[in-house]
């Protein structure tokens, strides 16, 4: 379905990105995966292999998104996975981390989509995250940032149809995300967080990738947020 189209993975160099980039890839498309660090973005390629290429983006430079789109020309479908948020309540949680973390996850994901050129049948997808209708009394901001991506696209998908714009909200995923947390913490985190689900388990990244497939794929699929969160909502 996507064989031989140019896909375009945004923050394809980690997590769900990189998950998102080695899909598109099985699936036989020509893959670009960008991010703003070249080392993790020449270690993504090597691991995906021959498929993908790197190119480097900085979401939250206006120039270097503008640059990169006059001299990529137009992409079948482009995934915007790249961000990073800071938790904490919003009384601790300083006001230059609160804009920086706004700056790219939404702004970023606006700057692509303003500078963005597709091919016919295109698609755009974005990732939010369930917190923007499962509020977390300390990660108000990541809930409200996520409630705006949403917003977006359904904008998106009026202003740029025909070209088709959706968003995959996840749930707990366990991405390096957590690594930054000590093994034996991190497991017993995700394995409350597993016991809290109807599905008794985590995400993983490759959970993610198969959703974000499926909407770039589904030619009626638009102004759409596929919640994926093993059921974290209702429970």
């Amino acid at each position: 379905m996507v064989a031989g189209n140019r896909v375009l993975i945004v923050g394809g160099s980690s997590g769900i990105g990189f998950a998102t980039a080695k899909l598109f890839v099985q699936q036989g498309a020509e893959t670009t995966v960008a991010s703003h660090d070249p080392a993790k973005l020449d270690e993504a390629v090597r691991r995906i292999g021959q498929g993908a290429r790197a190119r480097q983006l900085d979401i939250m430079n206006d120039e270097s998104i503008v640059d990169f789109f006059a001299s990529e020309g137009a992409f079948s479908h482009i995934v915007v996975t790249a961000a990073a948020t800071e938790t904490g309540s919003i009384r601790d949680l300083p006001l230059k981390a609160a804009y920086k973390s706004m700056d790219s996850k939404f702004w970023g994901a606006y700057r692509v989509a303003r500078s963005a050129m597709f091919s016919k049948n295109g698609s755009l997808t974005l990732v939010s995250g369930f917190l923007s209708h499962r509020p977390d009394a300390n990660s108000v901001l990541q809930g409200a940032i996520n409630s705006a991506i949403e917003g977006l696209v359904r904008g998106l998908a009026l202003e740029f149809a025909p070209v088709r714009v959706n968003a995959v909200s996840p749930g707990i995923v366990d991405t390096t995300l957590y690594h930054k947390l000590p093994k034996a913490e991190r497991d017993q985190m995700l394995r409350r967080a597993a016991d809290r689900l109807p599905v008794r388990r985590v995400g993983e990244a490759d959970d993610v990738a198969a959703a974000i497939l499926l909407l770039a794929t589904n030619p009626f699929a638009t102004g759409s947020v596929l919640t994926l969160d093993g059921g974290g909502t209702i429970a």
